[in-house]
């Protein structure tokens, strides 16, 4: 037979009050036995913590239900006037059977040092002397019980926050990631559809790898990152299909340092940035086309190029960026925010180079 679940929290709990309650006591029994000992009067230490527990542990038992009444009238109810009268009813009651139970307590304890004394000389000086601290300690109970209440609010709903934040931010990623897979597709599409006019045996050819390369992205868990040895395996299934396209126009160069293979990086992060090589590095000219392909680590990040040997950037840049450059710069953003860079510049040799640095 299993304890309910709330007995072991509530057995906790009920440790910390005493625990609370027992360091509280202890302070006040510091207190009054420096004080004492600076007025001349013989109290020895037993008897300064004695005293001072028996007038703190009844708080403890009173704490109880103050707890449980500060937690039922919050102080951001819906009836504010109500709250505070029923409080303040609340703390004349406590206070009094707070001297109540203190002078029962006293009277105990007179008795324990067999020095006896009757109930009526406990509670007349006692009523005199701590009803007004009681009411201020009652208060101090309620504050501390809502500040509790409040953390313990905040605290959760900061964990909320970020779980929705979490969510959102995967939500985005899938999109984005969604969006890729169609524009990339359609754009393979394009090519073999060019071939079907010229050359019919390669058409047939870049549809087989096609196929290949579809029953790879079907078989990918769509999740935001994976490793880099996986998305190299990717671009090259997607770079067999662009051979068979440009035939002897392409050359393919993929330089990965070991130390970067089993780095995470944005799954489908490489594709648009070759295929944007190929389409403005490659397509537009003649000559035969480079494309180069490198990882390593920088600085504690992995740098990753992508370079071409085409016209390169025209002055002042891209008057727009196409839907892979701009699904890539989102996609970094929303995985990294500012720890990343992604920039595009001409080559000294010639070409377009992307620069690609994230952190591992």
């Amino acid at each position: 037979m299993t304890d309910h679940p709330l007995s072991g929290r509530s057995l906790l709990r009920f440790a910390g009050i005493g625990t609370f309650w027992t360091l509280v006591g202890l302070a006040f029994a510091s207190q009054f036995y420096l004080s004492s000992t600076l007025l001349g009067r013989s109290v020895t230490w037993g008897q300064a913590i004695g005293y001072s527990l028996g007038d703190w542990y009844v708080w403890a038992v009173l704490s109880l239900p103050v707890l449980w009444l500060a937690r039922r009238y919050p102080p951001e109810g819906a009836q504010p006037w109500r709250t505070a009268a029923i409080h303040l009813a609340s703390a004349l009651v406590c206070s009094l059977v707070y001297v109540l139970l203190r002078s029962l307590v006293g009277v105990a304890h007179s008795r324990l040092l067999d020095e006896p004394v009757t109930f009526a000389e406990v509670f007349r000086p006692l009523l005199v002397r701590t009803f007004p601290f009681n009411l201020l300690v009652y208060g101090v109970i309620v504050t501390i019980s809502h500040a509790i209440d409040y953390y313990r609010k905040y605290h959760e709903r900061t964990v909320h926050s970020l779980e929705l934040e979490k969510h959102l931010t995967e939500a985005r990623l899938q999109s984005l990631l969604r969006q890729l897979k169609p524009h990339f597709l359609f754009n393979t599409l394009n090519g073999i559809a060019s071939l079907m006019h010229s050359d019919v045996h390669a058409a047939d050819k870049m549809l087989v790898r096609l196929g290949e390369l579809l029953r790879l992205t079907m078989h990918h868990p769509g999740q935001p990152l994976t490793k880099l040895r996986e998305e190299i395996a990717f671009i090259e299934k997607y770079l067999e299909i662009e051979r068979i396209r440009f035939r002897d126009r392409l050359t393919v160069e993929i330089t990965a340092a070991p130390d970067t293979l089993d780095a995470d990086v944005p799954s489908l992060i490489i594709q648009p940035l070759v295929e944007n090589a190929i389409r403005h590095g490659l397509e537009p000219h003649a000559r035969p086309g480079r494309i180069t392909v490198m990882t390593r680590r920088e600085g504690g990040g992995l740098l990753l190029v992508v370079r071409d040997n085409g016209g390169g950037m025209p002055a002042g840049g891209f008057t727009r960026e196409g839907i892979g450059l701009a699904n890539t710069r989102e996609r970094l953003r929303e995985l990294y925010g500012e720890r990343h860079r992604f920039e595009l510049a001409n080559h000294p040799e010639g070409g377009l180079e992307v620069r690609l640095l994230i952190p591992l």
